[in-house]
């Protein structure tokens, strides 16, 4: 019979796997490069409302298909060019966003340059969530994004890392973080004051031209504390689900889903109107 600390270790293990790649559900449901519902129709073209194209960037351990099943419809409905893409994982694996944020990021820039191209326009917004509200940071730093991208709106963004409430201490006890942090590069590098983390940070939380939009949840279990979705700059936007819609317990995961959560993304993208007020029992009526 396996003893207690064996048991511990693997429950330990699984409970790292899950959470440490800011990703608690297993995307299985989705086929990774099917894209979401109303995205990558490459003919679009943006109307004279929504001039700028919407690029959504899933989280770790998740593929574009799966995150995105709420959100790409809603915008898509509303008049937007709404284009999707898997990052950080082997082609057609479920599995997507786990490898090495510098090189997702590289990714996202020759997406948004191909968005670019077949529609024409001038900048893109991006709409992302957990790892992806963050990783586009590094492209606008570092690779030239700042130009090309109007705004970035965070859904819980681990922008500050996480330290998954204890699980990372307890991980490094049992002697297993290190096997999923190689495993999963993109994992290690969103925990608390990783490398990659005071490098991205150092300077500024954000760089001049893009407006940075933040929505975090007091519920999220992944991204701890919650607060280190915040970002600091003049050009930054700060919002607390809970201080509009208090009832609203959606956590990690839940508030991709949100109908609350879509109707603040639809907010934070017209040009014409502000984040609030919304709705809370029918925000999307």
């Amino acid at each position: 019979m396996p003893s207690h600390r064996t048991r511990l270790r693997a429950l330990a293990a699984a409970t790292l796997a899950a959470v440490v790649g800011l990703g608690v559900m297993t995307p299985t449901a989705a086929h990774a490069e099917i894209s979401p519902p109303g995205a990558n129709d490459w003919n679009c073209k943006p109307s004279f409302l929504h001039p700028r194209p919407v690029v959504l960037v899933h989280g770790t351990f998740e593929n574009m298909a799966f995150n995105w099943q709420e959100v790409s419809p809603a915008l898509k409905k509303e008049g937007y060019c709404v284009y999707a893409l898997n990052y950080g994982g082997a082609p057609d694996a479920p599995i997507q966003g786990t490898g090495d944020i510098p090189t997702s990021a590289g990714q996202l820039a020759a997406f948004v340059d191909r968005v670019l191209a077949a529609t024409r326009a001038g900048k893109v917004d991006i709409v992302g969530h957990s790892q992806g509200g963050m990783m586009p940071r590094y492209y606008l730093k570092n690779l030239g994004g700042a130009t090309k991208v109007n705004k970035l709106v965070g859904l819980a963004p681990s922008n500050h890392g996480t330290n998954m409430s204890g699980l990372v201490a307890l991980g490094s006890l049992l002697g297993i973080t290190q096997a999923v942090v190689r495993a999963a590069p993109a994992a290690g590098q969103q925990i608390t004051d990783s490398e990659f983390l005071r490098d991205l940070n150092s300077g500024g939380d954000t760089v001049p031209g893009p407006t940075y939009i933040v929505l975090a949840t007091k519920y999220d279990e992944v991204v701890t504390p919650y607060t280190s979705a915040y970002l600091n700059g003049s050009n930054a936007h700060n919002v607390l689900l809970q201080d509009k819609c208090p009832n609203d317990t959606n956590a990690h995961v839940g508030i991709n889903f949100d109908p609350v959560t879509i109707r603040f993304v639809l907010n934070s993208l017209d040009i014409r109107g502000p984040y609030w007020p919304i709705n809370c029992s029918d925000p999307l009526g």
